[in-house]
């Protein structure tokens, strides 16, 4: 019987924690919109708006791209966490070594799933407008073979962002 109070307990506890760990911080959307701005410069605002926005002139895209890259940094966090402990867990002496600073390396794990999260958003950023400057050249080249090849939707205004998306799906 106390055991099965104490599983109930442990579940009743665990299932907000892990409806947390996917809510992006604060922190992952004030990243997002530095990411989002980096985005937007480096492929270029009109590639951006179609990648992005929703509605009809596309002027919601930067809300949009907060949103998503919010939740992918959320993600990257809870993904870059699991990493380190497991590095931590191989050899801790040089996981210390590795990623603490000062005398007892107490900040190691942090600094870890930090450098960790970051280098995962990074990548993706670069994937990200790799593929939008290659979808937007060839769609340039022939808009209308663009669309019918890319599109899924009835109308086929999704064709940019689909581009981009099996794009980045099959970056290495």
């Amino acid at each position: 019987m106390r055991k099965l109070v104490y599983l109930c307990i442990t579940a009743a506890l665990a299932i907000p924690a892990l409806a947390v760990a996917g809510t992006p911080s604060p922190a992952d959307h004030a990243a997002a919109v530095k990411q989002c701005s980096t985005e937007r410069t480096a492929m270029g605002s009109p590639s951006f708006k179609l990648l992005y926005g929703t509605n009809a002139n596309r002027s919601n895209a930067f809300g949009k791209c907060v949103s998503k890259l919010a939740q992918q940094n959320a993600k990257n966090q809870s993904n870059a966490a699991a990493t380190c402990r497991a590095e931590r867990n191989a050899d801790a002496n040089a996981f210390a070594a590795k990623y603490g600073t000062g005398k007892k390396h107490a900040n190691a794990f942090g600094n870890c799933v930090s450098q960790t999260a970051k280098a995962a958003a990074k990548a993706q950023q670069q994937a990200t407008t790799s593929a939008a400057k290659t979808c937007w050249t060839e769609r340039k080249a022939d808009p209308a073979t663009f669309k019918a090849h890319y599109g899924t939707n009835a109308n086929k205004s999704n064709a940019f962002g689909k581009c981009v998306s099996s794009k980045v799906k099959h970056t290495p």
